[in-house]
């Protein structure tokens, strides 16, 4: 059976998820949730942080017992039963392979902006060059590159926040304090968990760690830090940021629910404004940049979804050969480049095409935290794997919960979006009977 080489370790698997996530995933939804949430842009981040707790522990809990590359579809296979997995990890890679496409669009608008003369098609094709061409020699061997590219994000972003700092201890808040924590006058809970229901897209990417654990060269528990970690790391990141930008803000929400046109730019606009035109470039860039490199861990973790769904022959099995010297699978990191680049060309040429990727991955990401949850259930408790009120409280209690929150952001998703879900979960039903006798799950047997 082919196996991935076990060269990853607890830095890799951190680097790889604030990358896919990105330290700035705020800058482009602070506008949004700010006039959503009437200026408690901050106690949103803090919500959506403990939201997606429930989420990173399930995570943590199935990849130590299931060290697999195909993450949810394995858990949902061990946990539910075999043709659940494969559903959930075929809707899981309407999340792994669209992702990419978005990020990689995202980067060649943003670099087309600050330079117009090279179209948005080069950058997106230079993207996808480069970031596969480090896929193909291997995450480890590329992780200098990639901790640099990390290093810079941040480092932008500190600098933002340390000016943004000093800006504010010389010239004041342009807003109260605690405002960003409480809301203004209009301030409800169900304005705020509306907003909510937007932020907890700003996580996605942290469960991509999973899907390296197969490649784990470390002890078990491993995976599991490093998903707990990264989800602690890129919470408190949202919240610093968020809360200085609602103090430096010159717009109030009311005026940003008014201009509904400078949502999306609000941040760069405040950083131009009140802090510096310099760091405003910066941050673009960095974006930009980190967009591509997010798009590099998303078709790394597609790439493993593809090999372990083709080892299993749920998939054609050509997906699972893996590199001699590299140890990583070429042929699905190959397939899920062309498709990302395929996909983000087509959708360049649309007017929306970058809005309409970005609800089709919500479908499959959040379907599959999901049913992850309902795998905790059927894993740890439906198979008697543990007892006791310990083993209620975190087998039953805390799914449920996390299933509980999750649910209304579900349901308040684009209707566009529900329905491409619904067909490609058609098409997997069609690949599921057609496949029906041919699958090898043999690894399944050994964790029963």
């Amino acid at each position: 059976m082919p196996q991935l080489k076990k060269s990853m370790h607890f830095k890799e698997l951190v680097i790889l998820g604030l990358l896919f996530i990105g330290p700035a995933a705020p800058v482009g939804l602070f506008g949004v949730l700010d006039a959503i949430s009437d200026g408690a842009v901050a106690l949103v981040y803090v919500v959506a942080t403990i939201i997606m707790a429930f989420t990173a522990f399930s995570y943590a809990r199935m990849s130590a017992e299931l060290p697999s590359a195909g993450s949810v579809y394995a858990y949902c296979s061990a946990g539910i039963h075999p043709h659940a997995g494969f559903l959930v990890g075929w809707l899981l890679l309407l999340d792994y392979l669209f992702i990419p496409a978005v990020a990689y669009l995202f980067s060649g608008i943003s670099l087309n902006a600050l330079i117009p003369d090279v179209p948005i098609w080069i950058w997106v094709c230079i993207a996808v060059a480069i970031t596969t061409t480090l896929n193909l020699i291997g995450i480890k061997k590329s992780a200098k590159i990639t901790l640099i590219i990390l290093i810079l994000e941040i480092m932008v972003l500190a600098v933002v926040l340390l000016v943004g700092i000093w800006v504010l201890l010389q010239d004041g808040v342009k807003r109260d304090w605690l405002e960003p924590f409480i809301g203004g006058e209009l301030f409800s809970w169900n304005s705020l968990f509306a907003a909510v229901s937007i932020a907890v897209l700003s996580y996605l990417g942290f469960d991509a760690i999973a899907t390296f654990a197969e490649e784990n060269g470390g002890a078990c528990s491993l995976v599991s830090k490093a998903i707990i970690g990264c989800l602690i790391l890129a919470g408190a990141l949202f919240i610093i940021q968020t809360y200085i930008g609602a103090l430096l803000s010159p717009y109030s929400a009311e005026y940003l629910r008014a201009n509904p046109s400078l949502q999306g730019k609000a941040y760069y606009q405040i950083v131009n404004q009140e802090l510096s035109l310099w760091l405003g470039w910066s941050l673009g860039l960095m974006k930009a940049v980190g967009a591509a490199f997010a798009a590099m861990v998303g078709q790394a973790a597609a790439s493993r979804l593809l090999f372990s769904m083709g080892r299993d022959k749920r998939l054609p099995v050509i997906l699972s050969k893996v590199g001699e010297k590299t140890g990583v699978p070429i042929v699905a990191i190959w397939f899920a480049a062309i498709f990302n680049l395929c996909l983000a060309a087509i959708a360049a040429s649309y007017a929306k095409g970058l809005p309409t990727l970005v609800s089709f991955v919500d479908v499959g990401a959040l379907t599959a935290f999901i049913m992850l949850h309902v795998a905790v259930i059927g894993y740890f408790k439906l198979q008697q794997k543990r007892s006791g009120i310990v083993s209620f409280i975190f087998d039953i209690i805390m799914p449920i919960l996390g299933i509980l929150m999750l649910l209304p952001v579900l349901i308040n998703i684009d209707n566009d979006a529900k329905i491409v879900g619904a067909i490609w979960l058609i098409i997997g039903i069609m690949i599921l009977l057609f496949n029906k006798g041919k699958v090898n799950l043999s690894w399944l047997n050994r964790v029963q």
